[in-house]
């Protein structure tokens, strides 16, 4: 199953490195789009949570570390995907 790294900044131009188990996160975001914080939480706990669910009927398991990418701190306004 192909995995993506990605990256995101945060308005204060610090920036996260993401997980997820599939590639699935690119159908749900476009590289260099703002995005607000609550926006961006709930795209990618979707995406994370397909790509966990298509990693479950590959395996048998579903991925939570891609899951724990979901976390943000919802008060620095807007991110960017890359």
């Amino acid at each position: 199953m192909p995995v993506m790294h990605f990256r995101i900044q945060w308005p204060d131009n610090s920036e996260a490195n993401c997980y997820s188990p599939s590639q699935v996160i690119s159908d749900f975001f476009t590289p260099g789009e703002d995005y607000p914080v609550h926006d961006f939480v709930s795209r990618a706990r979707e995406a994370l949570n397909i790509a966990s669910e298509r990693v479950r009927e590959k395996y048998g398991f579903a991925c939570f570390v891609g899951n724990g990418s979901t976390r943000a701190d919802r008060s620095r306004g807007r991110t960017v995907y890359r």
